[in-house]
């Protein structure tokens, strides 16, 4: 591996740990949030409330050194409450906009299916061009720019499904569980989480962060992994495994995620080993599998991993 790009791997270690000392034993997961950042994307965590998905997002955002502000997402919120809204000012006799908490780096969006379409819809502008247009207005939100977002299982009490638009703007989409019993003892005899957040030093700065997201973007992936690639997103439009294919940007962010991860596994080129180790996250919230399929989508998504054969 080239050593301009070994360079970030030391501090993406040391983010890595330091977070696994606040998610005890989802190492996994702690690393699949990591290469959805790097690789620029947003993410979803879908679970039951209580098992660290807030904790998560502000462990993260403060091992990076980013602002991070959070949102609860509730039936009543409006899409001003997100973005903010212009107040006459009296003092100045003008109209000044107070910006809204997705002027942060880090916006943890936590339980995004508690509110309305119309306020979840107010983030996709966001999402998509890091900006949001508002009062005839473009602003600029900071870079770097992650959206993190948490929901409820859809069958619980006061939840709406998110559309199809907004889910495929996350990049991944992970789940927490529950932990095992050595993890869950340490957290029973360890102390507060909220505690050793604030405890927590940043290992990262944004400027680090900016220059290991371009790091990702060199690391190589050749033709036949990209004809891998394409046959997997073909077979998702087949018609056998899914009722409706991945979009042209879905694939392209499946190759990123990719690229992330053989970034984080000091490589400076993509394996098909890293594009079956996201997959499953990067595109199981995107699609819906076929009548009669017995199987959620995570677990038709490995089924037709198996189908297709290495390059």
């Amino acid at each position: 591996m080239s050593t301009d790009l070994l360079k970030a791997l030391p501090h993406l270690n040391r983010l890595i740990d330091q977070i696994s000392t606040i998610i005890v034993g989802k190492r996994p997961q702690i690393r699949d949030c990591v290469a959805c950042l790097l690789a620029g994307g947003h993410l979803l965590i879908e679970d039951v409330p209580g098992v660290g998905k807030t904790t998560l997002a502000h462990a993260l955002a403060v091992s990076l050194g980013l602002k991070f502000s959070r949102s609860q997402f509730t039936a009543d919120l409006l899409p001003s409450d997100l973005i903010g809204v212009s107040i006459y000012e009296r003092s100045k006799e003008a109209f000044v906009f107070h910006p809204g908490p997705v002027f942060a780096q880090v916006l943890l969006a936590d339980e995004i299916n508690r509110a309305g379409p119309k306020t979840q819809s107010a983030l996709l502008e966001a999402m998509e061009e890091h900006q949001v247009s508002i009062e005839g207005e473009t602003r600029a939100l900071p870079k770097p720019f992650f959206v993190i977002a948490t929901q409820n299982p859809t069958d619980q009490l006061g939840t709406y499904p998110l559309p199809e638009s907004q889910l495929d703007r996350f990049l991944m989409c992970i789940t927490l569980g529950y932990p095992d019993h050595a993890s869950e003892r340490a957290l029973l005899a360890g102390i507060d989480r909220r505690e050793a957040i604030g405890a927590l030093q940043a290992v990262m700065t944004p400027q680090d962060l900016l220059a290991a997201q371009q790091d990702v973007l060199r690391v190589h992936a050749s033709d036949a992994l990209l004809d891998y690639l394409q046959a997997l997103i073909g077979a998702t439009r087949s018609g056998t495994w899914f009722v409706d294919g991945l979009s042209p940007r879905a694939g392209i962010a499946v190759l990123r995620a990719a690229k992330a991860h053989a970034l984080l596994d000091a490589r400076d080129y993509v394996a098909p080993d890293d594009v079956q180790a996201i997959l499953a996250q990067s595109i199981s919230h995107r699609l819906v599998p076929v009548a009669g399929a017995g199987r959620g989508a995570r677990e038709q998504v490995r089924a037709m991993i198996e189908s297709i054969a290495l390059p």
